[in-house]
């Protein structure tokens, strides 16, 4: 059976299963008591063992079996969670986490040892001298010859079962000499039999056999209430097995050995009654309503969005052939084509859409640690998980944020003994917030910090050369922050394993806008510092006002514009050779579109009287783009420029208008 196919639905589900792992992980730090929690992870332990195992993935197989153990141990009360169990946890989850991203990458497990954790998890269990009575691992241990030569605890396990009007049977089972994975072949095996019943023994052992430290055969003992024949007609609808022979177990002998019975009732018991709670469970669970997903590859839904984004161009090109015809179907069927088009637009968008959280959940753990590395102690307050953002912005600012935290953790937030002394509680916080705002979504992180020391911004840039000493004294708080985000700028006064103020900050702020985002900085100092980023919902289509320089059609994005007015030529004025103009009873920066784009003006065009202004904005700042008409606004589609023309200053993309001309689509966020 080829398993390749699977690999993809593999790596989907055990992210997922990771993710949970993670969470579940931080809150029984907290919770070290919460029977739940650790049910929870032995539950999501299992399934990534068996998983694995039928991939054939033994390192992540073996892994999540030891977890198991540790995990049941404490579950029985065998061991009390401590700080280093969780951190070993912790060690666990970052070795499968790397192991399923090598999956991803390269499709298999890679070079990574997992020697080191196994030996860490047995040695906790060994120090507690726990012996575990799970069904598997209590038998493993003893060693016993074939057939039925048993040893006494597996002897009085069937006998009690026999009391109990259990059949005990041992089934030899042989592998095709070309089997491929023989441990997931084995690991099918041992599922499909747990559905009969319960397995007692197994020769070779359980971690053996999943190691495939076997030659082709194996033997299984199982207690059932089922018959063999019932059993037998399953197993062999297995494949790559050669053959399958069960043997009924009939214990006679007389052994009186009530301590070892005693617990084997016990045992029983305990397994029946757990897995009457599992059927209770799954019963529920069928009661209630669930809801139906698929998962579609994002390659697809990209192709989907071309084909979305063609129908608009045509439709826009026809609303151009309408607007010129009097006949009124036509012009009818042309808005009926634009509802169903801006329909299926949106019912493309929302499937496209994805949680932010995919980006948030992997911060708690990295807070957590960088705390504990640091000697601080930070609390990590998230909102707005839930709002929603296109799957390919979800791809882009993973990195910023993680810069930005990492920032706030090193040099934002104070040593406890620091914050005791200027007032503060010991514990710092730390805000990562998310909410939608029109075609936007704004993403905050804010910490109660020391703030940024300002005038050391300065006295840093002045001695790096990147100002004088004058420009420096006329600064403003807006301009001074602004130079945090330079290339290669730091205020750190030492390089850190974590991070530095200001180090990266240029990529950050780069990473951003590509997607057509933007980032701004309020600090104050000994209260704490607030990045605020803005980056659009998708990167696709967009609203636009189509603008013309002389015989040129350009596209400016509509959510970067506050308003459109006329000022009047001679109330321009320059102030340090930049044109400004009072707007509103605030200084304006003015900008002529046509002499940084290198549009050459008509020579009998007259500048003086009224200009037409696109008030544009960028955060906090706004400048007035002079242009010569405006076209209006219209729907557009974003097209890549290519990889030639990529990085072209002052241009953003393109898109096809409805004539079929091409549209330079501006870079706000650069005119600033």
């Amino acid at each position: 059976m080829d398993i390749s196919q699977y690999l993809d639905i593999f790596i989907d589900e055990s992210k997922e299963h990771l993710h949970s792992l993670n969470e579940s992980l931080l809150s029984l730090e907290k919770n070290p008591d919460d029977k739940e929690l650790i049910n929870e992870i032995f539950r999501v332990a299992h399934t990534l063992k068996g998983m694995s195992g039928t991939m054939g993935f033994t390192k992540i197989a073996s892994l999540t079996h030891e977890m198991e153990n540790l995990l049941d141990a404490i579950r029985n009360d065998k061991l009390t969670i401590n700080t280093d169990i969780v951190d070993l946890l912790f060690e666990c989850f970052d070795a499968l986490e790397e192991y399923i991203n090598v999956v991803a990458e390269e499709g298999e497990e890679g070079e990574q040892d997992n020697r080191d954790l196994i030996i860490k998890l047995n040695s906790i269990l060994n120090n507690k001298d726990h012996q575990s009575e799970s069904n598997i691992k209590m038998l493993e241990d003893d060693k016993v010859d074939s057939g039925n030569n048993l040893n006494q605890y597996v002897t009085n396990v069937i006998k009690k079962a026999q009391e109990n009007g259990l059949n005990a049977y041992t089934i030899e089972v042989v592998l095709k000499k070309d089997c491929m994975l023989k441990a997931a072949r084995a690991f099918i095996i041992f599922n499909t039999l747990e559905r009969y019943g319960e397995v007692v023994y197994s020769k070779p052992s359980v971690e053996d056999i999943e190691d495939e430290n076997f030659d082709l055969s194996f033997s299984i003992t199982i207690l059932s209430k089922s018959d063999k024949n019932s059993i037998l007609e399953e197993l062999n609808k297995i494949t790559d097995v050669e053959t399958i022979e069960i043997k009924k177990v009939e214990i006679t002998d007389s052994m009186d050995n009530s301590k070892v019975i005693e617990k084997t009732n016990e045992a029983i018991n305990e397994k029946q009654n757990k897995t009457q709670t599992k059927t209770e469970k799954k019963s529920k669970k069928k009661n209630n309503k669930v809801g139906k997903t698929v998962r579609v590859d994002i390659d697809r839904l990209d192709n989907l969005m071309n084909l979305v984004s063609e129908l608009i161009i045509i439709k826009t090109r026809m609303e151009e052939v309408g607007g010129n015809s009097e006949n009124h179907n036509m012009n009818e069927a042309i808005e009926y084509l634009e509802r169903i088009t801006t329909s299926i637009h949106d019912a493309v968008m929302k499937v496209r859409m994805v949680p932010i959280d995919r980006v948030f959940n992997r911060f708690p753990r990295m807070v957590r640690d960088l705390s504990k590395d640091l000697g601080k102690n930070i609390k990590l307050i998230m909102s707005g998980e839930e709002t929603e953002v296109d799957r390919t912005v979800i791809d882009e600012i993973g990195d910023p944020l993680i810069h930005l935290i990492r920032n706030s953790i090193d040099h934002g937030i104070e040593s406890p003994e620091e914050r005791v002394k200027v007032g503060k509680e010991e514990t710092g916080s730390l805000y990562l917030r998310a909410y939608p705002d029109g075609n936007n979504v704004v993403i905050e992180v804010e910490d109660d910090g020391r703030g940024i020391d300002l005038e050391k911004v300065k006295r840093k840039a002045v001695d790096k050369k990147i100002i004088t000493e004058e420009i420096a004294h006329n600064m403003s708080k807006e301009e001074i922050i602004s130079l945090l985000f330079k290339a290669g700028f730091s205020t750190a006064e030492k390089i850190s394993d974590i991070s530095g103020r200001g180090v990266g900050l240029d990529v950050v702020k780069n990473k951003i806008e590509a997607i057509g985002g933007n980032i701004e900085v309020e600090t104050e100092k000994g209260k704490g510092t607030k990045f605020t980023i803005r980056i659009p919902l998708t990167l696709a289509i967009i609203q636009a006002l189509l603008i013309k320089l002389q015989d040129e059609i350009y596209a400016l994005p509509l959510s970067s514009i506050k308003e459109i007015t006329t000022i009047e030529s001679q109330a321009i004025r320059k102030i340090q050779n930049h044109e400004v103009v009072l707007f509103r009873d605030k200084t304006l920066p003015i900008v002529r579109l046509n002499e940084i784009l290198g549009v050459q003006k008509s020579k009998d065009k007259d500048e003086s009287g009224e200009l037409i202004t696109v008030v544009a904005k960028k955060g906090d700042k706004e400048a007035g783009l002079i242009v010569d008409k405006l076209i209006g606004q219209q729907e557009i589609v974003i097209k890549s420029l290519g990889k030639y023309l990529s990085g072209t200053k002052y241009i953003a993309g393109a898109t096809i208008l409805g004539d079929g001309s091409i549209s330079l689509i501006l870079d706000i966020n650069s005119l600033f």
